[in-house]
């Protein structure tokens, strides 16, 4: 005589029996190499989860820290003053106060105007990607832009050269109108110009340049690059039939300042070509 508990001492093995053959058949849907492929991503997600908590542990323990990439950030106000390096009889002037662009317009990416007489505004800041920008509105409107006005607190150096280079490629001049500003990077660009011009009211300097960097370098690496910078800038005027000795004020001038030329040193230094500085007053 059976008892109700055999019956069901009978029929568990049944039961369990049945599970495993449902998980295959649930897996046979599946091509094998699918399945191996999903099991490897499983494994690989599981072993950066690991490798990440314990770099964090280790991190915790020793006191890491991880960089934090950010954007460069202006180590000087858009207009900074003059200083006055040199032989003393020879001072930095100060245009500064025949400026008339707000500093919170100087300070926003540069932005580009075509204006009446093929006269292209370039006003702004100098970034990373404004070359490429320039690039793309001559593509656009090229055929009719005969000047580059400026009107540039400086910024990207690489950017500056770029632009500087397409200019001179296209056999366009430059100038910085009375109450404009073209300062730290922008006299590279400046410098591309096949005729230069500049107002007796505009402010144009130079002062050294910077990197903002996230990882701290040796100082002999950063050495290292301030020499091969000043190379390629010289390079750089020097291609452009500017005396490279225009630079030797930048490298005199902290970045929280500028150096701010005098008509005669422009002339000088060959950044206005011929009457250059009563150009810009009259266009």
């Amino acid at each position: 005589m059976s008892l109700p508990g055999d019956i069901q001492r009978t029929n568990m093995p049944a039961q369990r029996d049945a599970r495993p053959n449902m998980l295959v058949r649930y897996l046979s849907r599946f091509d094998d190499g699918e399945v191996l492929r999903w099991a490897f991503r499983g494994l690989l997600i599981g072993a950066i989860t690991v490798l990440a908590i314990d770099l964090r542990d280790l991190a915790e323990t020793n006191g890491w820290a991880f960089a934090e990439i950010t954007a460069p950030s202006n180590m000087e106000p858009v207009l900074p003053p003059a200083v006055e390096v040199g032989v003393p009889d020879a001072p930095s002037v100060d245009p500064r106060p025949f400026l008339t662009t707000e500093e919170s317009l100087l300070g926003k990416p540069m932005s580009f105007a075509l204006e009446p007489g093929g006269k292209l505004k370039a006003v702004g800041s100098i970034q990373p990607g404004t070359a490429e920008r320039f690039a793309a509105e001559l593509k656009e409107r090229g055929e009719y832009v005969k000047t580059v006005s400026l009107n540039s607190p400086g910024g990207a150096l690489d950017d500056a050269m770029a632009m500087a280079r397409l200019i001179r490629e296209r056999g366009l001049d430059t100038e910085v109108a009375d109450g404009a500003l073209c300062a730290s990077s922008c006299p590279l660009l400046m410098a591309g110009g096949k005729h230069r011009a500049a107002g007796d009211k505009a402010a144009i300097g130079v002062h050294q340049f910077y990197a903002a960097a996230a990882i701290e370098s040796a100082p002999e690496q950063i050495m290292a690059d301030a020499q091969s910078t000043t190379a390629r800038i010289s390079r750089h005027l020097a291609s452009m039939d500017v005396d490279p000795a225009l630079w030797l004020h930048a490298l005199d001038t902290p970045p929280r300042a500028l150096y701010y030329f005098s008509r005669e040193e422009l002339a000088a230094y060959r950044l206005v070509s011929g009457d250059g500085s009563k150009t810009a007053r009259k266009k």
